[in-house]
């Protein structure tokens, strides 16, 4: 039920909303997954780049946005990355 309007939809049509995030190869992701980083990456914010087949741990995904992604790597947590630079480890 909307708490705005008072809108009252079924299970279905919510479910039928999700987003879907799928990564460079088109594998499907969900939150709790790890990936690897495709290319070397620039990190704003950061001396050190991300490098080719860095892990990104425990992921989560971002909310209505297929995207992006957000994870923490060994060295570098809090990172938002997009998802045509990963693949599902």
């Amino acid at each position: 039920i909307c708490a705005d309007c008072g809108f009252e939809w079924s299970a279905g049509e919510s479910a039928a909303t999700a987003t879907v995030v799928r990564d460079s190869n088109g594998n499907l992701l969900q939150a709790g997954d790890t990936v690897t980083v495709i290319k070397d990456l620039k990190v704003k914010g950061s001396s050190i780049p991300l490098k080719q087949g860095t892990l990104i741990r425990n992921i989560r995904l971002v909310e209505d946005d297929a995207e992006h992604i957000e994870g923490n790597s060994e060295k570098i947590k809090g990172l938002v990355l997009k998802t045509c630079f990963l693949r599902k480890a």
